[in-house]
């Protein structure tokens, strides 16, 4: 039963849908460019601006901005802060799969 307790204590940043798609996406890789996280997210482009902003005010993503080609060129990629999180945050939900499967 610990494990339902610990269900409240998953980090509500990561947990949103929007926000956890865009970290599974950024663990998977060492960087990701606008588009590339547009096209794996399905999200609209002002949610990805929007989500990936929120991450990055919380140290989970780092968000670089320069010009390729004379046009905006965005990268995301996670911090080790942001892989560190992630990583935990899938601990907990594993473990609390497990427990589900045990009681099924």
């Amino acid at each position: 039963m610990d494990e339902f307790k610990n269900l409240a204590k998953l980090d509500r940043l990561i947990h949103e849908p929007s926000r956890l798609a865009i970290m599974a996406v950024l663990s998977a890789v060492e960087n990701a460019d606008f588009t590339f996280l547009l096209t794996a997210t399905q999200l609209s482009k002002g949610n990805l601006s929007a989500h990936a902003a929120k991450l990055r005010d919380a140290g989970y993503v780092q968000i670089d901005k320069s010009f390729k080609d004379n046009y905006p060129h965005t990268t995301y990629k996670l911090t080790v802060e942001g892989r560190k999180a992630f990583k935990r945050y899938h601990q907990q939900v594993k473990r609390l799969t497990r427990k589900l499967d045990q009681s099924g």
